[in-house]
């Protein structure tokens, strides 16, 4: 306790040694030392405001008294308003960089004027502050500029990373997930390569191991990636095409082929699209009427009761990648049983494999003879088509194109069950609104 008293009582004498013109007098050194250890509990800035003030250091170990002048010292704890600020400038930040893509998109939205924009984000700062949010508005408006689909652009995109900064150094950092953040966004990159149908190249790993290392969580992403994408690449039978065709004729009749399924299925196109110069000089345009049909379904309608009905119905929706065109069929209802003629099946119509079997096998006790399966009989379909228009009219083409190699359909009644298609308005909520306007305006002349 004497030591520590001797060392305070120096460091006093130490700090008003250069100020004080006289040496002080033991009874004020004596004063000054009582005052300053009086209380054993009392606080460092307590013990010090005690001592008299002739005696006081204006420059000390201790704190300070307060001027009135001097502003008030920021807490440790951020308040409320803080935090708030805090979330409105991190959202200010993503604003900006998306502004920063709205800007460039005034001209045109190209690849050109996208790398435009991650080349400016890279020359202005060499440290690359904020990459990460920068990273997620680009990948927000991939899809905007039509780039979404390009290897090249995502390549540029990863090059955003500064380099060898998020490498783990040992084991440690390898285990405690070393840079979180920007792993995630790097995984989230991949994804969106992934869900887009964009295979990685040899550019990619390199870039990914010169950001994150080799045992980093994207590049564990890229290994699933090459993994699983070759082998799903061609799995499907009837890929569609990347790049659709722009004609609407060209892609009904895409559609209606991969629809039918049928090899022998044959395209025809009743009603070709066109522009014509009325009387009056205005332009008037042709719809166009796509139809498909099969031998098979040649055959099936030519067995049809003349006296039972044919139904077109539709519009039905069929998605091929961000485009999507609706057909409408033309079908009968199914034979009712007594009029079904089972006919026996041709035992050399496949080679491959057997279309009926009959195996006299033994039944055991234990066998149940009894399945519950619920089958739904459909009717026959005759014929697709795929029109501009989903009225009757227009429909109507198309059976009259039928009949020239159907004969059959000029005995047979034609019923239309049209649904209310996407390019027609629904108007059963014209007088709904009526209603409510009525019931506003007597509030009104009430009030």
């Amino acid at each position: 306790m004497n030591c520590t008293r001797s060392l305070l009582l120096a460091r006093v004498l130490a700090a008003l040694a250069p100020r004080s013109p006289a040496p002080l007098s033991p009874s004020a050194l004596h004063t000054a030392s009582a005052g300053l250890f009086r209380s054993k509990h009392a606080s460092l800035g307590q013990r010090a405001t005690r001592l008299p003030s002739r005696c006081l250091p204006s420059r000390c170990f201790h704190s300070s008294a307060r001027r009135p002048d001097a502003k008030p010292a920021p807490s440790s704890e951020p308040s409320d308003q803080e935090g708030e600020s805090s979330h409105t400038g991190a959202g200010k930040t993503l604003v900006t960089y998306e502004d920063l893509f709205e800007r460039a998109a005034r001209d045109s939205r190209t690849k050109a004027t996208f790398t435009r924009v991650l080349e400016v984000f890279c020359k202005e700062d060499v440290r690359r502050r904020g990459h990460v949010e920068f990273i997620y508005a680009a990948l927000k408006k991939m899809p905007e500029f039509g780039v979404e689909g390009d290897l090249s652009v995502y390549n540029k995109l990863l090059d955003v990373f500064p380099k060898e900064v998020f490498v783990p150094r040992n084991y440690i950092q390898r285990m405690f997930n070393h840079y979180p953040r920007q792993q995630e966004c790097g995984v989230q990159l991949l994804e969106h390569m992934e869900n887009y149908g964009v295979m990685p190249n040899v550019e990619t790993k390199v870039l990914l191991v010169q950001i994150f290392g080799e045992k980093g969580h994207p590049m564990r992403k890229y290994q699933r990636l090459m993994y699983w994408f070759p082998r799903f690449k061609h799995v499907n039978p009837y890929p569609v095409p990347r790049e659709l065709p722009r004609d609407p004729v060209d892609l009904a009749r895409l559609s209606l082929q991969r629809i039918a399924g049928d090899l022998d299925a044959r395209v025809t196109v009743y009603e070709m699209p066109s522009t014509d110069l009325t009387e009056c000089g205005e332009d008037s345009s042709q719809l166009y009427v796509v139809g498909i049909q099969s031998p098979d379904q040649q055959t099936l309608l030519s067995k049809h009761n003349p006296e039972r009905p044919v139904f077109v119905e539709g519009p039905f929706p069929l998605w091929l990648r961000k485009t999507c065109v609706y057909y409408y069929t033309l079908r009968a209802d199914p034979l009712p049983p007594e009029e079904k003629v089972e006919e026996p099946v041709d035992p050399e119509r496949s080679f491959f494999y057997p279309l009926e079997l009959d195996l006299d096998l033994d039944r055991d006790l234990g066998d149940d003879d009894d399945f519950d399966v619920d089958e739904v009989e459909e009717g026959p379909v005759f014929a697709l088509c795929m029109a501009s228009s989903g009225d009757q009219t227009t429909l109507s083409k198309w059976i009259s194109g039928l009949q020239e190699t159907n004969p059959i359909l000029g005995r047979t009644p034609t019923v239309f069950r049209l649904n209310s298609g996407p390019r027609e308005i629904q108007t059963s909520s014209e007088p709904e609104r009526k209603e409510d306007q009525d019931l506003l305006q007597s509030r009104k002349m009430t009030q």
